[in-house]
């Protein structure tokens, strides 16, 4: 029997769906997601894996023009995911409309790469009929695509479909990860953008982007998984809000997180959050450095 197996790399601007469409290819949830821009900030390997088949899908950063350090190194991270892959999956968001941004997009980061691209036009579901024709059309003159794909990736809707277009893109060769794993992030990295993706949710305005968090320690012993974990902001005044009146913002951060980790894990949690300033992080190289990026 033939086993095919490839690298695909999914690509778009801020906020277009990508970590939502990634976790519906993979039927599991890898990718944390939010409705804020600029969420992921790692090149994300998701695996899917079948008896005669294995698709490793990339998901990252949002390609945008950058304001910080963090910014530029998120947009290198996306130059470093699509080299060499066997296939580009380009997101645009249907309901925002197709536009210069994603034309921007296609013209840096999926024509250079020559390989196949497919254009996927996600959040089909929340576009009235009349306007779905016109922005595939839209997609479709964005470059040269083998195919375009209209998807709802929050409803799953043409998820099914996407993927065996990707799967009879891929080469033959072997699986590049055992059978059971979904993904290459480390545990830690997991637990810790659970924690961001809570406090994302949460906070507004230009919290959401000065959020960053680091799993400080962690043991299991009897069935009891303790985790201690710093939440980092850039300035005191997000430290209040993050915090929150009496605590209450935390405490609700904490406590959503630990159930999803505790899903993650299969065992109870005991969550330890602190929040800590490290001003202007984004903006700074060996903060930077200390935090992963």
């Amino acid at each position: 029997m033939t086993f095919r197996s490839g690298m695909v790399a999914v690509v778009g601007r801020p906020n277009v769906g990508k970590s939502t469409l990634v976790n519906a290819l993979v039927g599991a949830k890898v990718a944390i997601v939010s409705d804020k821009p600029q969420t992921t900030r790692r090149d994300i390997n998701a695996v899917w894996t079948t008896s005669d088949a294995q698709i490793v899908f990339t998901d990252t950063p949002g390609f945008h023009k950058p304001t910080t350090l963090l910014g530029a190194r998120l947009n290198d991270l996306v130059g470093d995911a699509v080299d060499g892959v066997d296939l580009v999956l380009h997101v645009v968001d249907a309901r925002a409309g197709v536009g210069r941004g994603d034309a921007y997009v296609y013209a840096q980061k999926v024509l250079p790469t020559g390989a196949p691209a497919i254009c996927v036009v996600n959040k089909i579901d929340q576009l009235q009929k009349h306007r779905e024709v016109p922005q595939l059309a839209a997609a479709a003159g964005l470059g040269d695509y083998v195919e375009v794909v209209p998807v709802s990736a929050r409803l799953g809707k043409g998820v099914s479909y996407l993927r065996d277009l990707v799967m009879d893109r891929m080469p033959e060769g072997p699986a590049l990860y055992p059978d059971a794993e979904v993904t290459d992030q480390p545990l830690e990295v997991r637990l810790a953008e659970l924690v961001r993706e809570k406090a994302l949710a949460v906070t507004h305005q230009e919290v959401p982007h000065s959020i960053a968090v680091v799993i400080e320690e962690m043991e299991t012993e009897d069935g009891l998984t303790s985790i201690h974990a710093s939440l980092i902001v850039e300035r005191e005044s997000q430290k209040g809000i993050v915090i929150g009146k009496g605590g209450q913002t935390l405490k609700t951060i904490g406590s959503r997180a630990r159930e999803e980790m505790e899903l993650l894990l299969g065992g109870k949690v005991y969550l330890d959050l602190h929040v800590k300033v490290l001003k202007e992080w984004q903006r700074d190289p060996r903060h930077l450095e200390r935090l992963g990026f």
